[in-house]
């Protein structure tokens, strides 16, 4: 008799609350014995308690409501933030090509020919202060990683280290060894088309100050570092520093050199810190510097609001909408076989963690 009762509970195993622990499946210590109450104990054994759920169909549909409940309205709300948004987007790399160059946009670009253009701008909404002006470049990849570990952050932040070129080839010095402050790929092509705005012949002014990362501006670029040697118009850009102010205050460079994690992307150029009505015409006079033409990449201007939640973004309410949508849909099916169909559950009583200690 008793040979069958500890077969018995050799089968059941940890099923049966009553039967005998197997100490045979318990881990080993091979620590130090007085290690070992340490590891040998109810939280790495994994036997502390534990809430173990009944998912009844009660428990189901109510959870998939509620976060149906939830979610739409979050989705809703984040929607009509993002459609409050105005956006004004002007693609001008085509349109700031001269008639007699077309089809040779690379030959122009590379040419010493006069670079301005004018385009015009139409106000369709309202836009309130402050309104942020970007620039968009559409199949630069800045995330390429050659080209994001060209620089050089000591360099960058401690005038004493500005002969540190580390990680900065090709662009760490000139033919005659003359050391560039700040060296690399990335500051080497540093976009450098201007833009200027007005209406009605009146001149609006564009804040170009905190338009950076304060920690970037007070952490990693240098107060006392200077560029030197800086390129002459010769690569992507052709842009140039002032010599005669520090790194820290070129935000222009500071919002470059944190590169993109995709090839569309935006960077913020400067505010406009006055409303725009309706129907406005705003004319832009820029210089068109910047050789996107050598890989078939876009420029754009863009003038943008924002909102509570940040600028013109569809995709956190639609995200939203769909998963609060997808779960009240699943609510009201698993509703409706519920109630048509009912399956019967079994009962709790017989799960181990439920069983007395008599095994009954």
């Amino acid at each position: 008799m008793s040979s069958n009762t500890a077969s018995s509970s050799a089968v059941t195993g940890s099923a049966d609350s009553a039967a005998p622990r197997r100490n045979s499946k318990r881990p080993k210590c091979l620590v130090a014995p007085g290690l070992s109450r340490f590891i040998d104990s109810k939280f790495t054994q994994q036997e502390l308690p534990a809430c173990k759920p009944i998912l009844t169909p009660q428990w189901v549909i109510s959870t998939f409501m509620l976060v149906s409940f939830v979610f739409i309205p979050i989705g809703v709300v984040s929607l009509l933030a993002s459609r409050d948004v105005v956006e004004i987007v002007e693609r001008y790399d085509i349109k700031c090509v001269p008639n007699n160059w077309t089809g040779s946009n690379v030959e122009f670009i590379q040419s010493a020919e006069n670079k301005s253009c004018t385009i015009q701008l139409t106000v369709k909404k309202h836009m309130k202060q402050p309104i942020y002006v970007y620039y968009e470049l559409d199949d630069f990849y800045q995330n390429h990683r050659r080209y994001v570990k060209s620089r050089n952050d000591a360099q960058l932040n401690n005038r004493k280290e500005e002969n540190t070129t580390d990680g900065c080839d090709p662009e760490d010095k000139l033919s005659n060894g003359l050391t560039i402050v700040p060296c690399g790929l990335i500051a080497w092509s540093l976009f450098n088309d201007t833009y200027s705005f007005s209406r009605n012949n009146q001149q609006i002014t564009v804040n170009k100050k905190d338009i950076s990362w304060k920690s970037d501006r007070e952490s990693k670029f240098g107060k006392n570092v200077f560029p030197k040697n800086f390129q002459n118009g010769t690569l992507i850009g052709g842009a140039k520093l002032d010599a005669s102010v520090p790194l820290s205050q070129q935000e222009d460079l500071i919002v470059w050199m944190r590169t993109a994690a995709l090839p569309n992307f935006r960077k913020l150029y400067g505010k406009i810190e006055v409303d725009l009505q309706a129907n406005e015409q705003i004319n832009v006079t820029l210089d068109n510097n910047y050789n996107t033409y050598s890989f078939s990449g876009k420029k754009k201007l863009v003038l943008s609001t924002t909102s509570w939640l940040g600028g013109k973004n569809d995709f956190l309410g639609i995200a939203y909408l769909t998963v609060g949508g997808m779960c009240f849909t699943l609510a009201m099916a698993f509703a409706i076989v519920y109630l048509v169909k009912p399956r019967k559950l079994g009962d709790p009583s017989y799960l181990s963690w439920n069983r007395n200690p008599s095994g009954h």
